[in-house]
C-alpha cells in the first residue's frame, strides 16, 4: 500500500518533528544473565510465585539481546526518526555501584552505533524501573544513598555514550517506581509502605537532578536532557470530584513535577499526607539539587480517570487501570474512589480518551511555556491475532490516529511539540501481565522470536513517509 493510503493523518507536524517507537530493557531485551549482567529487582519480582501473570518472566522477553542487528534493521525498515531504549542498570553494574562490566556498556555502544548508522537519533532512558537487586537490598528508592548511586551511574553512561546519544532522559515514569514499587506492590520490588513509597518519591526526584547535573558534565555531544512522566487525564463525576482531583493530581504529578521543575514541594502534596510522614528526610538543599534545566519533558499517556470521593455507601470502587493488591499507590487519598470510564477500552481495560492527551498538552505548555515538549510513550494493548503471516490490527491504526490527530490540534494550537514516540516497537513482557498484553507495532512469537510487521507498523511507517515527504516540499 501507498503512504497515502496508509496514513490517515495530515502532515501537519512542524519541521524537525520527530516520529519513532519506544521500548524499555527488561522487557524486551532478555539476557537475563548474559556476560556478566546481574539481577535486577524485577529478575526477583517476576520469579517471585504469584506476582505476574501466567508466571512469565523477562528472561528471554522478546530475546533483544541476541538480536539486536535483526531489530536495528527492523528500525531502519519502519523509517523511524528515533528509538527510544533504556539501559539495564545490573548489566552496566551488576551491583549498581562500583565495577564496571564491559560486555554490557559495549552491548549499548553496539546499540547506539547501530542506530547511528542507520540514521535514527538515539534516545536514552537511564531508568526504566530495573534497579540492582544489590541497591535494594540496601533500601532501595526509599534509601537516600540509591539516588548518589544513581549519579553514579550517570556519570558511567555519560562518559560511555556521552559523544553520540541525541537525547538523555534520566528517569521513566517514577510515579510507578515509587508508587507501586513501594506502596501498592503491584510492581517490583513489591513492596507495600507508604512512607517508603513517599521516600521514595523524594529520592527518585534528588536522583533525577543529580543525574542532569552529571550528564551535563561528562556528555561531550551536543545532546537534550530530559525526564519522562505519566500523566492522567482527571475527570470530575459530581460535586466530590474537585477534591478529590486535587488529591491525585497532587499524587501523580505535582509530587514530581514541582520538585523536577519548580524547585519546591506541592504543598497539597505534604498536608495530604502529614498523617503519613513530616517530609522530614527531605534535607537543606534537595530542592535546589531536583530542579535542573531541562530541554525537553517527556510526556506519557494512555487514559484518562474519573475520581470522587468515596461516600462511605458500598464498596470503594478502585478503577484506576493497576492491578488491585492489599496496597494503595494512592498514600493518604485512598478515599478517592476511581470510577469506571465510559468506553472503547484497549485489552488493558484502559479507555481510549484522545482528547485527554490534547488536553494535557496544551496545559503543560501553559504552565511551562519556554519547556519543549515529547510524546513519549503512547499506544495501546488489544488482542492481536496473526492471520497468514499478518496482523491485521484495524484497532491499534485508528487508535494510533486519532491519538496522532489530537497530538497535530495540540500543535495547531500553540504547543511547541518535538515529537511523538510510539509505545511500543515490538511486543514483550508486560510487566504484572506478562505476555498476555501485546502493544507492539510489531508482533513478537515467543516461541520462535519471529517478528511480523503489524498493520499498525506499516500505518507508522507510511505517517513517517508522508510527514518527510511534505516537509521536502516546503
Amino acid at each position: 500500500m501507498t503512504a497515502d493510503s496508509w496514513a490517515g493523518v495530515p502532515p501537519s507536524f512542524p519541521h524537525g518533528f520527530v516520529i519513532g517507537a519506544a521500548t524499555a530493557a527488561y522487557q524486551i531485551e532478555g539476557g537475563h544473565d548474559a556476560d556478566g549482567r546481574g539481577p535486577s529487582i524485577w529478575d526477583v519480582f517476576s520469579h517471585t510465585d504469584g506476582r505476574v501473570q501466567g508466571g512469565d518472566t523477562g528472561d528471554v522477553a522478546a530475546d533483544h539481546y541476541h538480536r539486536l542487528e535483526e531489530d536495528l534493521d527492523l528500525m531502519a525498515g519502519l523509517g523511524l526518526h528515533a528509538y527510544r531504549f533504556s539501559v539495564s542498570w545490573s548489566r552496566v553494574q551488576p551491583e549498581g555501584r562500583g565495577a564496571l562490566n564491559q560486555a554490557g556498556l559495549d552491548f549499548y555502544r553496539r546499540l547506539v552505533d547501530g542506530l547511528l548508522e542507520r540514521g535514527i537519533d538515539p534516545i536514552a532512558t537511564l531508568y526504566h524501573w530495573d534497579l540492582p537487586q544489590a541497591l535494594e537490598d540496601r533500601g532501595g528508592w526509599p534509601a537516600r544513598d540509591t539516588a548518589y548511586a544513581f549519579e553514579e551511574y550517570a556519570a558511567v553512561l555519560g562518559a560511555a555514550l556521552g559523544d553520540r546519544v541525541h537525547m538523555w532522559t534520566t528517569l521513566n515514569e517514577p510515579w510507578c517506581s515509587a508508587y507501586l514499587g513501594y506502596g501498592s506492590g503491584a510492581h517490583a520490588p513489591g513492596r507495600t509502605d507508604d512512607e517508603a513509597a513517599l521516600r521514595a518519591v523524594h529520592h527518585l526526584n534528588l536522583a533525577h537532578g543529580l543525574a542532569v547535573r552529571e550528564l551535563r558534565r561528562t556528555v561531550t555531544h551536543d545532546a537534550a536532557y530530559s525526564v519522562t512522566l505519566n500523566f492522567r487525564g482527571l475527570e470530575s463525576v459530581d460535586e466530590s470530584s474537585p477534591e478529590a482531583i486535587a488529591r491525585i493530581d497532587a499524587l501523580a504529578h505535582r509530587s514530581f513535577l514541582d520538585p523536577m521543575l519548580h524547585g519546591r514541594l506541592s504543598e497539597r502534596l505534604v498536608s495530604d499526607t502529614a498523617a503519613i510522614t513530616d517530609w522530614g528526610f527531605v534535607r537543606s538543599g534537595d530542592l535546589d539539587l531536583a530542579h535542573q534545566e531541562l530541554d525537553v519533558l517527556g510526556v506519557n499517556y494512555y487514559y484518562t480517570n474519573a475520581v470522587r470521593i468515596w461516600d462511605g455507601q458500598g464498596p470503594r470502587l478502585r478503577d484506576d487501570n493497576h492491578r488491585e493488591t492489599a496496597g494503595s499507590p494512592w498514600p493518604g487519598s485512598r478515599d478517592v474512589e476511581f470510577v469506571p470510564d465510559p468506553g472503547p477500552r484497549t485489552a488493558m481495560g484502559w479507555n481510549i480518551a484522545p482528547h485527554g492527551l490534547e488536553r494535557l498538552l496544551v496545559s503543560l505548555s501553559a504552565e511551562f511555556p519556554d519547556l519543549p515538549l515529547m510524546v513519549t510513550e503512547n499506544g495501546a494493548a488489544f488482542d492481536d491475532v496473526a492471520t497468514d503471516g499478518a496482523v491485521h490490527d484495524q484497532d491499534r491504526v485508528d487508535y494510533l490516529r486519532r491519538h496522532f490527530e489530537a497530538a497535530a490540534s495540540a500543535v495547531r494550537r500553540g504547543v511547541d511539540l518535538r515529537g511523538y514516540l510510539v509505545w511500543s516497537l515490538l511486543d514483550n513482557f508486560e510487566w504484572a501481565w506478562g505476555f498476555e498484553k501485546r502493544f507492539g507495532i510489531v508482533r513478537v512469537d515467543y516461541e520462535t522470536q519471529r517478528r511480523t510487521v503489524k498493520d499498525s507498523g506499516q500505518w507508522l511507517a507510511a505517517t513517517i513517509a508522508a510527514h518527510d515527504a511534505a516537509r521536502r516540499t516546503h
